[in-house]
This record gives C-alpha cells, structure tokens and sequence, in this order.
C-alpha cells in the first residue's frame, strides 16, 4: 500500500460534469480490465489505454492503481447501500426472515451488476485501504439493520449490537464462499447461507412483530 493510497480520501474530487464523467470513465475501465484478467495486473497504465485517456489525465484523479481499487469498492458499496435501503423499504412486512432474506439478495443483486466488485471484494483484500473500509462497512450496514429491527420491535430487549455485527460478518463469509469460484455465485450456498442467518437471528427476536412502521 502506497502512502498515495492510504490517503485516497485526500485525492481530486471532481465538481464539473466532463470530470465527474471521465472519473466513471476510469473506473469503468478499471472494471472491465479487473474482469478480465483480474487485479495482479491491473496498472494505471492499462486503465488509462482502456478508457482512451492519457496516464497525466488519470493522475488528476487517482494517484495509483491502489487508489482506483479503491474508489471502485466506495462506488459500488454505495450502490449495495442503496438497494439494501431500497430493499427493505418495500417489504410489505417486518421480520428476521424477510429483513435478512431482502437484504442478503441486494447484495447479491449488485455483486451480478458489478462482476469487478466481486473480484475486488473477495480477492482484493490484501489492499490494507480496501481490507480497513469492508471491516468498516460491515460495521456501518450491523447498526443501521440493528437500529431498523429494535425500532420495528423485532429483536428482544436484551439483545446488543454485536448480536447483528456477527450476523454480517457470517453473511459476509458466506458470499466469500459463493463467489470465489464462480463469479455469478453459488445459489445453494447464498440459500443455504440466508437460512443460516435467519436460523441464528430468530434465537433473539421478539416473539411478535408489529406493523412495517420502522425505517431504514
């Protein structure tokens, strides 16, 4: 990890359409060349060939390669955000089983739509930046469905964050183990694997749900 990229929070942030838009550019490429051949030999170089720019505009943005990674894996945890959001915001009603099964199937939903993020995601991790914001991430997405469940008087008076921490971090070794073979996952796992958690979240669950009232 280059001292570039453990300050990537410092890097150009573009304000003007035509930056905004030739950022995409680069991290499209990135994309698409990280599908390809994977993360080893990706390089600035080849991204700045494949978006069809010079290496000098790539470096108004991204200081290295590292720093490419990691926007890709904002973007697109962004993106899984969203749907999640999304996701539980149009359940009709609320439960361990539908919460747990929405929000597992947005994410695989954007692992489909984004291939490059699955590469990142699960090969990736050896980036000290992009280990430190899954770790984060996880964190962030554990209190958000926490704060969800004990407003919508789904979990038990007794039951503390760490109880939902552990949830996303099984969840997340169970797309580990769907993905890291077959970049479209391993349906039986991520079945398997949201029953799993269900099966562990239902032990502290209240023993009746009211009304859909909470919000993510």
């Amino acid at each position: 990890m280059t001292a570039a990229s453990a300050n990537a929070g410092a890097r150009r942030a573009p304000v003007q359409r035509r930056s905004r838009e030739r950022v995409q550019q680069i991290l499209d490429a990135a994309s698409e060349l990280i599908v390809e051949s994977g993360l080893t030999g990706l390089s600035t170089r080849l991204v700045a060939e494949r978006a069809g720019i010079p290496v000098a505009s790539l470096y108004q943005y991204f200081g290295d390669r590292d720093e490419i990674i990691l926007a890709l894996v904002e973007r697109d945890t962004a993106e899984t955000d969203t749907a999640v959001t999304a996701a539980v915001r149009a359940l009709d009603s609320v439960s361990v089983r539908t919460i747990v099964t929405a929000t597992m199937r947005a994410f695989v939903t954007t692992y489909h739509q984004r291939p490059a993020f699955v590469v990142i995601w699960w090969r990736g991790r050896t980036n000290r930046a992009v280990y430190d914001f899954c770790r984060a991430h996880n964190k962030r997405i554990a209190a958000d469905l926490f704060a969800f469940a004990r407003e919508a008087g789904l979990v038990k008076a007794d039951t503390v964050p760490r109880v939902v921490e552990l949830a996303v971090e099984v969840g997340d070794r169970i797309f580990q183990l769907a993905f890291e073979d077959d970049i479209r996952g391993d349906e039986m796992v991520i079945d398997e694997g949201i029953e799993m958690v269900i099966g562990y979240l239902e032990r502290h669950a209240a023993h009746a749900a009211p009304p859909a009232t909470a919000r993510l």
